[in-house]
């Protein structure tokens, strides 16, 4: 990290799940540069904004990233902390990932309808649908 900065803007989504990682991210920071501040630099992304639209119907690439690679190629923030899975396969021209921390419990959670009480996914009913609202 560059000795003559000493303010790191820290670029993130408003986002809960988005917050939490972030503040992880910059924990870790603080603890290997003590010397420097972090300030996070929170924004809303289009796939924040859209709610009324499944995403894949939206049409447009990087629901959730383009506003944070358009702070960071302006130079307003230094850095972005996003979810690898909501990355596109390709980033822009002069960006990269710095980094991929090691991941937490990759069990994920699934929350049924009271009629589908004490069902698993493989029993679900045939033609069931997962994760719309």
């Amino acid at each position: 990290m560059d000795e003559n900065i000493d303010i790191i803007k820290v670029g993130s989504r408003k986002s809960q799940l988005a917050l939490i990682q972030t503040n992880h991210i910059v924990s870790i920071l603080k603890g290997l540069y003590p010397n420097k501040t972090f300030e996070l630099v929170t924004m809303t992304t289009i796939g924040d904004q859209i709610l009324d639209k499944p995403l894949p119907k939206i049409g447009e690439k990087s629901l959730f990233t383009k506003e944070l690679e358009i702070a960071l190629e302006q130079q307003d923030v230094d850095l972005v902390v996003h979810s690898l899975k909501d990355l596109p396969t390709t980033l822009p021209d002069g960006m990269c990932i710095g980094a991929v921390c090691k991941r937490e419990d990759a069990r994920d959670a699934v929350v049924l309808h009271d009629k589908h009480k004490g069902k698993t996914l493989a029993t679900l009913p045939k033609g069931s649908v997962i994760g719309k609202l």
